[in-house]
């Protein structure tokens, strides 16, 4: 079992900057690849980032936040995170960090065993 707690959203200007945490609870942390995913109203939920288990070295990116958006992970802390720099109005979304214990996790949110409750993002224009 991991218990999943985000923090860090909030209200920013356009081009402004967020860095999200993810805390998990467990000894097990460094066994999951984690994801980001975001949910805007009226939309599926989409893939925002995702960093492979154990180190950490692999990492994937949506095509929309490829060069704004890094993802990374600190095991000792039980601690992934989400630098969003250049935040854009369709930022905007609940954001959810997840846990899927297959070595490079997936793009697929139905994948991911554990969520977190979610952290507001809202980008003024």
């Amino acid at each position: 079992q991991v218990q999943l707690v985000e923090s860090g959203g909030g209200l920013v200007q356009a081009g402004g900057s967020l860095r999200l945490s993810c805390a998990a609870s467990g000894r097990t942390f460094s066994s999951y690849a984690m994801g980001w995913f975001r949910q805007a109203p009226g939309k599926e939920r989409e893939f925002v980032a995702r960093i492979s288990r154990s180190d950490g070295i692999t990492y994937y990116y949506a095509d929309s936040v490829k060069g704004r958006f890094t993802i990374s992970r600190d095991n000792a802390k039980n601690t992934v995170y989400l630098q969003m720099n250049s935040l854009k109005p369709e930022d905007t979304a609940v954001y959810y960090c997840a846990a899927d214990p297959k070595v490079f996790g997936s793009r697929d949110y139905r994948e991911y065993d554990y969520w977190g409750q979610g952290t507001q993002v809202t980008v003024s224009s």
